[in-house]
């Protein structure tokens, strides 16, 4: 094992069913290798050496000098603060399902809902921006393939299948969502902010086709912090902690837009998860909903009231949230949901069960089995095992 890596750690005691709706896997360099039509292929992202001996990606011209932007886990304390730039810093468990199935085995994962990494954007982004539109949807979807046959189809019972779709054509976009909704797929990982990205906004109806196939397949839309660029540094201000210390401002950003963009009350069955803005923020926006109806008068006059829709239509998800865990009951157990975040340096890996110990396990054991894995089961539509921890 390469010296960054610690050894494995012992296997964690297992006291709680954990499903994570928020990790990433690292795209292996072969992810893209007979997936596009011939006349495409050898145009296709691949990772090269670059002068300095990184491993890097390359696509279109341009290239992603992370291969695994922030794949620290299973690393030496010392070390956890440096990106990787090469497959052999990260564990194998990144970017192989295998390697993947054991790291959680020994972290006491059930399951894992995993986002795309660097050569993707996060949400399909890199796919959308390049010039030739049938290379950008081809690429798209190869990536959806290799999810749906190496990453999901050897083990559907612990990875939870997300795609992207083609952000740069909505109904090419709609298309693909059905697609991958008709062999399998839940969830899709949209741009939370898609303006932030030079895309049309939420409110001009560009998204309309993609939404109603959303609705129309039970699929999920997963926003993931960061997925439109990040916090907005002052001048000078250090960036990685500032804006790793925002990313609940950013989280909480893009939920009003996406709750007064009007889709949640035009579709009350549409499901939408905000992905590692932790929930700390959720009790003030629904105070705040409120009070834009009670006492400003400042709401749209809409039938169902904006903290209804809130709790109707979305999902948040927490990796700790020691001191809000406090305002569940205000957000609503049912709405809250578990990351581990594997393997980045927020992650909890390999340490999950002992802080939800630690963390949540003064909670009533029925919502403590809600937050950690029945919401998650309900909303992606996944197997729980046939054991769930705590027993109620």
């Amino acid at each position: 094992m390469h010296s960054l890596l610690l050894p494995d750690p012992e296997p964690a005691e297992q006291r709680f069913t954990i499903i994570s709706v928020d990790d990433h896997l690292v795209e292996p360099p072969a992810m893209f290798e007979g997936r596009l039509p011939a006349a495409l292929q050898s145009r296709a992202p691949k990772v090269i050496v670059d002068d300095r001996g990184f491993e890097v990606w390359e696509f279109e011209g341009r290239r992603f000098t992370q291969v695994g932007m922030n794949a620290v886990a299973g690393r030496q304390q010392s070390m956890r603060n440096l990106e990787p730039t090469r497959f052999a810093d990260m564990r194998r468990g990144c970017w192989d399902i295998e390697a993947r199935i054991g790291d959680m085995d020994l972290n006491g994962v059930w399951a894992s809902l995993n986002f795309p990494s660097m050569i993707t954007g996060f949400c399909g982004r890199v796919f959308a921006e390049i010039d030739d539109r049938e290379l950008g949807l081809a690429t798209t979807r190869a990536w959806n393939d290799w999810m749906h046959d190496e990453w999901w189809g050897p083990h559907p019972d612990r990875i939870i299948p997300m795609g992207i779709t083609y952000l740069a054509d909505p109904e090419l976009a709609a298309a693909e969502i059905r697609r991958n909704a008709a062999r399998g797929f839940v969830a899709v990982t949209l741009p939370e902010r898609p303006h932030r990205l030079g895309l049309p906004s939420l409110f001009t109806g560009y998204w309309d086709p993609i939404i109603e196939a959303c609705v129309e397949t039970d699929t999920v839309i997963a926003l993931h912090v960061g997925s439109s660029g990040g916090y907005e540094s002052p001048e000078a201000a250090p960036a990685l902690q500032l804006g790793a210390t925002m990313f609940g401002q950013l989280s909480l950003a893009a939920c009003a837009e996406w709750l007064w963009s009007g889709y949640p009350l035009r579709y009350p069955t549409l499901k939408i998860a905000m992905s590692e803005g932790g929930i700390g923020w959720v009790a003030m926006l629904l105070d705040r909903l409120d009070n834009l109806v009670d006492r400003s008068g400042y709401g749209l006059g809409w039938e169902t009231r904006p903290a209804e829709v809130l709790q109707r239509n979305f999902w948040f998800c927490t990796l700790d949230d020691p001191s809000t865990i406090t305002t569940r009951h205000r957000i609503g157990v049912e709405n809250i949901m578990f990351e581990t975040d594997y393997p980045h340096g927020d992650g909890t890996w390999p340490h999950t069960q002992q802080l939800v110990a630690e963390v949540y396990g003064h909670l009533p054991v029925d919502e403590l089995r809600a937050i950690l894995c029945e919401n998650a089961a309900r909303v992606f539509r996944h197997p729980l095992p046939p054991v769930v921890l705590p027993a109620s």
